[in-house]
């Protein structure tokens, strides 16, 4: 089961996402970032500390999601803890493993995320 809480911190939108992003779950991530630019937000967090489980299709999504932000000359950055890395966040080791981690922009928290002077941890 996933879980998305939608906040605002000006110009950022930040989705929190809780569970597990897999097969199932990843068309209901696609339209809360879809709704998210439908309203004409073009700089989307998403917060995947509470992510439990990622497969193919959540990557899959989270690539999507780059290029649709990208596309609208819009931002999208990732929170995955920096301690992930360390303890074996799942989402880390995928997208790791998978060769793509180096495509997104990943923040240690929000507060990192949504400050242009913090710069992305490194992949």
């Amino acid at each position: 089961m996933l879980r998305v809480e939608r906040t605002e911190q000006t110009p950022w939108t930040i989705l929190h996402i809780q569970g597990e992003l897999d097969l199932v779950s990843s068309p209901d991530l696609r339209r809360h970032v879809h709704d998210a630019v439908a309203t004409g937000r073009r700089h989307v967090v998403l917060d995947l500390s509470g992510v439990v489980f990622c497969d193919s299709s959540g990557v899959g999504v989270l690539i999507a999601s780059r290029r649709l932000l990208h596309s609208c000359r819009g931002r999208l950055r990732l929170i995955l803890p920096a301690r992930g890395a360390v303890e074996g966040s799942h989402v880390n080791r995928v997208l790791a493993a998978l060769g793509v981690r180096r495509l997104f922009e990943v923040y240690e928290d929000v507060g990192a995320a949504t400050d242009d002077e913090t710069r992305p941890l490194s992949a």
